[in-house]
């Protein structure tokens, strides 16, 4: 009978533990499913087709002309050592090749796999869906900056209003098109309307910069005080 530690060590190597936690793909969040599907693979150890090359297949050995029957025979040898040592790598790999497929397969929507044409590797399946979503994230990200650019503060409150468009920078990261703090502090400004002009020329005129937090608090204080006004 397992002990109880040895069956707790067996479970956290459950791949379906792992799997279990991969967000299933729908459209809009490829990068986090791949990520999610990469770390999985990767901490239940099923990600060796992923990983690492085809083992490339040797060449049988073709006797030489004036080869002696003896040299031949231990070129023989030492190539059945060659062979067997890469048909066990072969096997090995088409194993978590089958199950890479299997999951990929398993957490993709009904909608989107039948989209997707079969392969023969994980890896050429996992190009396939990526071709799938490059453009739609491409289009994203775009309507996504457009907005931020053109957002405008009309009131319903100014800290709403910052982490709104801090939400917006927020999903541009996964796309490896993150904004600086300090660059969101000015396009937060220049959305804010013409009362809050002196305080944007105050911050402009002073040597500190703010981060986002310290944003917030200022905006709701100047706020609050052009309200008393």
């Amino acid at each position: 009978m397992a002990s109880p530690s040895s069956s707790k060590q067996a479970d956290g190597l459950n791949p379906r533990v792992f799997i279990s936690h991969i967000p299933p793909l729908e459209g809009g969040n490829y990068r986090v499913w791949r990520e999610k599907y990469e770390l999985a693979l990767a901490l239940s150890e099923n990600d060796l087709a992923l990983t690492s090359p085809c083992p490339t297949k040797p060449v049988d050995p073709v006797r030489e002309e004036n080869e002696s029957d003896a040299d031949f025979t231990v070129r023989q040898r030492d190539h059945a050592e060659v062979r067997m040592k890469y048909d066990l790598e072969r096997k090995k790999r088409d194993i978590a090749n089958h199950k890479c497929l299997m999951v990929a397969k398993s957490i993709i929507s009904d909608a989107i796999r039948g989209f997707i044409p079969d392969c023969d590797t994980a890896t050429e399946y996992l190009m396939k869906v990526e071709s799938q979503f490059v453009g739609s994230s491409k289009a994203y990200a775009s309507t996504l900056i457009k907005k931020l650019f053109n957002e405008k503060y009309t009131g319903g409150g100014i800290r709403e209003h910052i982490l709104k468009m801090s939400n917006m920078t927020s999903k541009l990261k996964p796309m490896d098109l993150g904004l600086k703090d300090e660059f969101l502090i000015y396009l937060v400004f220049d959305s804010l309307p013409k009362k809050y002009e002196t305080f944007v020329v105050n911050y402009n005129m002073q040597p500190d910069k703010w981060n986002i937090e310290k944003l917030i608090a200022m905006c709701v204080q100047e706020e609050k005080r052009l309200k008393s006004l």
